[in-house]
Formats: C-alpha cells, sequence, structure tokens
C-alpha cells in the first residue's frame, strides 16, 4: 500500500473524513490541494478550510493554487510524482491535472451516478422526493461527472431528512468508500465501468438564493420536500407581509375550512403558522425572520405577532 503516492484534493468539512481516513490506514499522502484562504466573519480575517486545517495537523505539504493550468502550479503538482489523485468536493480539474497520474484521478461524487450529476446532489434528491441516494466512486474524464464508475454504496433517504442529517451520513460512508476505492487501486485489482446512458438522468446544478424561493402554488408535499432540500443551508425562504423568513422546518398541517388561496397565511399568533399551497396548509414550524436567529414558532410569539 505504501508505494502509492497520494494526492488528495478536497475543501470543506464534507472531504475531511476522506483524507483522514487515508492517514488512518498508513497511505502515503504526499500533498493536498486546496481552496485559497478566505475571509470571514466581522473582522475579514483570512481562514483555511478544513481540508488544509487537517492536512497542517498531519504536517501534510499542502498547495492552494488560484490558476489549475498555470505552468507554476503544474510544475510544483508534478514534483510530488503522485501516481494517484483523490478528489472529494473541489473544483473542476483541467486534464492537464486529472491526467497526471499513472493510475489516474478519481472523485467521490454524493450520489449513485449516473443520477444527480453536478453541484449539489445531496439538495437536489431530498428536493425530488427520492427514498434512496448514495456516494460513487468514479474516475475523471472530459465531461463532469461522466466518468467510469469504480464503486458504488446506498443510502436511504427517511422522511425526517433535511441536508444537514443526510450530509453528514454520506460523508461518513463516502469516507469508508475512498478507503475501499484506494486499497482496491493499490491493490491492483478493481472495477471501472462505464456509466448507463440509456435511462432518464436527473441532474443536481448549483443552487442560488433567487432559486431557493418556495413557490406556494406547489402541492404541500412539494413544498415540504423543497424545505428539507434546502435546509440548513443556503434554507429556502418566503415573504410574509412583505418580510422575508427563511424556512428551516415545516409540516403538512391538517386541512381547515377558510377559502383561501396558495401563500395565504393563517395564525392565532400563540402557537402555529399555516401557509396555503396548491393543496392544503404547510405547517412553519422553524424559521429565520429578517435580522433575528432562526427559532420556533412559538418562539417567536412569545415576543412578536404576523
Amino acid at each position: 500500500m505504501n508505494t502509492l503516492r497520494i494526492i488528495f484534493m478536497g475543501t470543506p468539512e464534507f472531504a475531511v473524513p476522506s483524507l483522514e481516513i487515508l492517514i488512518e490506514h498508513k497511505f502515503n499522502v504526499v500533498a493536498v490541494i486546496t481552496a485559497p484562504d478566505k475571509p470571514q466573519g466581522r473582522g475579514q480575517k483570512l481562514s483555511a478550510s478544513p481540508v488544509k486545517a487537517s492536512a497542517l495537523k498531519h504536517n501534510i505539504p499542502v498547495l492552494q493554487p488560484t490558476n489549475l493550468k498555470s505552468q507554476q502550479f503544474l510544475e510544483e503538482l508534478k514534483s510530488y510524482q503522485a501516481n494517484l489523485q483523490v478528489v472529494v468536493a473541489f473544483r473542476m480539474l483541467p486534464e492537464a491535472v486529472w491526467s497526471m497520474p499513472e493510475f489516474g484521478t478519481f472523485n467521490l461524487h454524493a450520489s449513485l451516478l449516473p443520477q444527480y450529476r453536478g453541484a449539489a446532489p445531496i439538495n437536489w434528491a431530498i428536493i425530488n422526493g427520492e427514498k434512496e441516494t448514495g456516494v460513487t466512486t468514479f474516475f475523471l474524464k472530459h465531461e463532469i461527472d461522466t466518468g467510469s464508475i469504480i464503486f458504488q454504496e446506498k443510502e436511504p433517504i427517511y422522511d425526517t431528512d433535511d441536508v444537514g442529517s443526510l450530509y453528514d451520513r454520506l460523508m461518513k460512508k463516502g469516507a469508508a468508500l475512498v478507503l475501499k476505492t484506494v486499497q482496491a487501486i493499490a491493490s491492483g485489482n478493481y472495477p471501472s465501468q462505464p456509466q448507463p446512458e440509456s435511462e432518464v438522468i436527473k441532474h443536481a446544478p448549483k443552487i442560488f438564493k433567487e432559486t431557493c424561493q418556495i413557490n406556494w402554488s406547489q402541492p404541500a408535499k412539494q413544498v415540504h420536500n423543497f424545505v428539507r432540500g434546502l435546509s440548513p443551508y443556503p434554507a429556502a425562504w418566503t415573504t410574509i407581509n412583505e418580510k422575508i423568513y427563511k424556512v428551516f422546518a415545516c409540516s403538512i398541517a391538517p386541512n381547515r375550512n377558510e377559502e383561501l388561496k396558495p401563500e395565504d397565511f393563517i395564525t392565532d399568533n400563540k402557537t402555529y403558522l399555516y401557509i396555503k399551497a396548491s393543496d392544503g396548509l404547510v405547517s412553519i414550524d422553524r424559521f429565520q425572520p429578517e435580522g433575528k436567529k432562526p427559532m420556533t414558532i412559538t418562539e417567536f410569539f412569545r415576543g412578536n405577532k404576523i
């Protein structure tokens, strides 16, 4: 196993367990590539990525290129003489980078490819009401998320899941799959199957603030899935009395006899806030009013009214 020289590429928390598990199993991670430090907080102090913090803890060299095609970066990368590159939650790589090692570059993706190719697979699986997702390791090629599959592991999506809970499970399951994949490549015995293209492919494009607005003309179940699929981040939002509220949790409420049209709301200003969807009422259970912290509806009504 120690004959492999591995470059690890990743940035957010999701990638950290994958890096840590390789280190724990004594694989030779010769360098880590991650995003440049970013200003954060009120003081706008430069903050290292979670992957950088992990690498420094283990005394692994860290590269933070702004341009992955620059000759200087490519020469530095080549100097590490890696024969395998592992990518978890990083940016799109140019061919000069992913084709460099003799055993290639593989990526961990948080879906069962070919479904949910794209930047936000966990979000879209929940938004679309899927009952199952998973993680996939695959070799990189030109078209994004289309390379040959190495391994896959399935994971159920429960009705109580939001992005936060599913993210945590897939992060751990993904790390185990990264280890399994590296072990297989190290042994010289690993599968590599082209992705099936005959079925209808669902995509997972990047999510923007403007696309997080709740559409109350949709059925209540669809609204519920939309909120779950954006919680806790970036968060679905709606307007009530011309004020913006981020919605982190909701549930389908019992129908009532009031004549309401989509987006109308009813409340007792004590215990409930119901908003009309196309086919019924949605109970807003936890939200964030403008300028305030996230809170439950009952917490909000202790000092506020709608």
